[in-house]
């Protein structure tokens, strides 16, 4: 096992949080010392309202792409454009609005910027037209069998792969993966969908349907705790829950490093919640709080 000296987390709401990420980056960077020293911002990833090719989560992201770019581009933080639609057909490789995010975002600093994908007959049109790109495996694909997840991994055309949360904790499998197949895997932390779940691809189906612009109706969630919504309390108590503890003393001495914080159809207070507990230092995380609630530029809820 080779141990890694750093986490790099890859956070949620690319267009739907800007102004939230605005405040909080330069706290990030101007007071280093609230937050711990072992993890990094790896990406920030999303989709803005509306995008054809978006999947996972139904975007409501309106932020002007080219403040987003700028932003990031500030503090070289990765953009990641999530396009993750599983039903991309033929007809849909022209749509303008994707196409034109792609030219923006392909070259916008020195930081690469990536592309979070399930289809690949998306994935070989974005490689043709536009190939200063890195791609992600996307977890809606539901990867729950480790050999399925393991050729995802082998696969060349990926930087990094995404499995699904139920096989966060197969540390059987996962501490026998080499050490090139490791740094390609990221665990998604803080997913709250039930662990028994069988639905969870025709969930992310659903969304993909509606992003077409397909008149479906919505998913119903089978589980019996669906209609509290996303709580972070009931989410630490999923079995594939990835806790600060875990990161240092489990998953970075067997050499993982990376790790996504869901939220993107939450709150911006819950984000800020998700930014506190993984990367802020305890003691300062009520004076971060402050920062943050009392900037008279920024409406949390």
């Amino acid at each position: 096992m080779n141990a890694v000296k750093k986490a790099y987390y890859h956070l949620p709401g690319l267009f739907e949080f800007y102004d939230l990420y605005s405040v909080f980056l330069p706290l990030w960077r101007e007071h280093r010392e609230y937050f711990y020293d072992w993890c990094e911002i790896g990406s920030v990833y999303g989709a803005p309202q509306d995008a054809l090719w978006g999947g996972g989560r139904v975007g409501f992201g309106e932020e002007d792409p080219r403040n987003v770019i700028s932003l990031m581009k500030e503090y070289k933080i990765s953009s990641r454009l999530t396009f993750s639609n599983s039903l991309i057909r033929q007809e849909h490789l022209s749509d303008k609005r994707c196409n034109d995010l792609c030219a923006l975002f392909e070259k916008s600093g020195e930081v690469p910027n990536g592309i979070i994908i399930h289809s690949d007959l998306l994935l070989e049109y974005i490689k043709e037209n536009y190939p200063g790109f890195y791609f992600v495996s996307s977890t809606t694909k539901v990867l729950t069998d480790f050999s399925d997840f393991e050729r995802e991994l082998d696969r060349e055309e990926f930087s990094f792969a995404v499995p699904d949360f139920r096989l966060n904790k197969d540390f059987d499998h996962l501490n026998s993966l080499t050490d090139e197949q490791k740094k390609k895997t990221e665990f998604l932390c803080n997913e709250c969908c039930s662990f028994g779940c069988r639905v969870r691809k025709e969930c992310y189906e659903n969304v993909s349907r509606k992003s077409l612009g397909e008149t479906v109706q919505d998913h119903i969630c089978s589980s019996p705790d669906a209609g509290r919504g996303y709580r972070f309390s009931e989410a630490m108590k999923n079995p594939g829950f990835i806790g600060t503890e875990d990161i240092l003393n489990t998953y970075m001495p067997a050499g993982f490093s990376h790790f996504k914080i869901e939220g993107r159809s939450l709150g911006s207070a819950v984000i800020l919640e998700f930014l506190l507990y993984f990367m802020t230092r305890p003691e300062y995380r009520l004076k971060v709080r402050e920062e943050i609630y009392l900037d008279s530029m920024l409406d949390l809820f």
